[in-house]
């Protein structure tokens, strides 16, 4: 039976309005968009590419206005050799791991930043850097999107297990997830001191961006001009010292931090909805199978020095 478009449009704008609520989780709200995309059901025309990225901006945005500077600062500097440390690492084993693998080398480093840094975003910013082809953009970002999609399920179900405290946790999940959206997700599912800590180290990281974009241009001779800079962070720091400077309006922060929290839930729908099974099967396993050893690393480094300064 043909299924008009007018129908999937107004299917998909409902569940998405339902993720508007309190009642869908994160993960859920995942597998609800895989759901639709898997049975066809997502319309053609609406770029979920776009719409997630300014979603998440807002959202990001948004979520600053909930944090506290100090805080903010201190879990920064105190874990800053824990972020520069694993982003380095990251790339130096990527590297190694890409040779070993045969894989194709641009693909490879694409794998490793999205790994390293802020998953989607950071291959969105260093792919134009090294003039990176769009097969290569598209199975990098398949891979990060798939491990993101995993790490809302496996890592509040690991916090848990290990008794991590809403501060490690938070650490943990900046440190070791991919995308911003997954790291709030799976913080957000763990609670909101968990959510702030881990919102706060992952854009902290995020400012790796740049120089690593600029380092990349420069080693595969790409064009630096390209450079996709995130203007997002510089709002979501100024909203932060907004919150800081004028504590009287806290009744409108809180407004705007909650629903800041469900528009997170809205994107990690639309994500969903960009996935299917077809395309997770068209990259072969080797981009897979860099993305998975990379993230087993990381993960378990990063854990391992959490629980050994706790």
């Amino acid at each position: 039976m043909q299924i008009s478009s007018t129908f999937k449009l107004w299917l998909f704008i409902a569940m998405g309005l339902i993720c508007l609520t309190p009642i869908i989780s994160s993960p859920i709200a995942l597998l609800m968009g895989f759901t639709l995309a898997s049975l066809g059901m997502v319309p053609t025309h609406i770029d979920l590419n776009k719409l997630t990225k300014k979603l998440l901006a807002y959202s990001i945005v948004g979520l600053g206005f909930g944090i506290n500077l100090p805080e903010a600062i201190a879990a920064s500097s105190n874990n800053l050799g824990l972020i520069v440390g694993s982003i380095f690492l990251t790339l130096v084993l990527g590297f190694g791991l890409t040779i070993l693998l045969k894989l194709d080398d641009k693909t490879g480093h694409l794998i490793s930043c999205g790994t390293a840094i802020c998953g989607g975003s950071a291959i969105a910013a260093v792919a134009p850097a090294i003039n990176a082809k769009n097969d290569q953009i598209a199975v990098s970002l398949a891979c990060i999107f798939l491990l993101n999609s995993a790490a809302l399920f496996l890592f509040p179900t690991i916090g848990h297990a290990l008794s991590l405290s809403q501060y490690d946790f938070g650490v943990w999940s900046a440190i070791a997830i991919h995308d911003t959206s997954s790291v709030v997700g799976a913080a957000s599912a763990y609670g909101d001191e968990a959510l702030k800590t881990a919102t706060t180290i992952k854009l902290a990281r995020a400012l790796w961006i740049i120089p690593i974009a600029l380092l990349s241009a420069i080693i595969f001779g790409g064009d630096k001009s390209k450079i996709s800079i995130p203007y997002f962070i510089g709002f979501y720091c100024l909203a932060i010292i907004t919150a800081y400077l004028f504590p009287q309006g806290q009744a409108v922060y809180q407004v705007l931090f909650s629903v800041s929290k469900q528009l997170l839930i809205v994107c990690l729908f639309l994500i969903g909805a960009g996935i299917t099974v077809s395309k997770m099967r068209a990259n072969g396993p080797k981009p897979l199978l860099l993305g998975v050893l990379l993230w087993i690393a990381i993960g378990g480094i990063s854990l391992g020095v959490i629980l050994w300064q706790s």
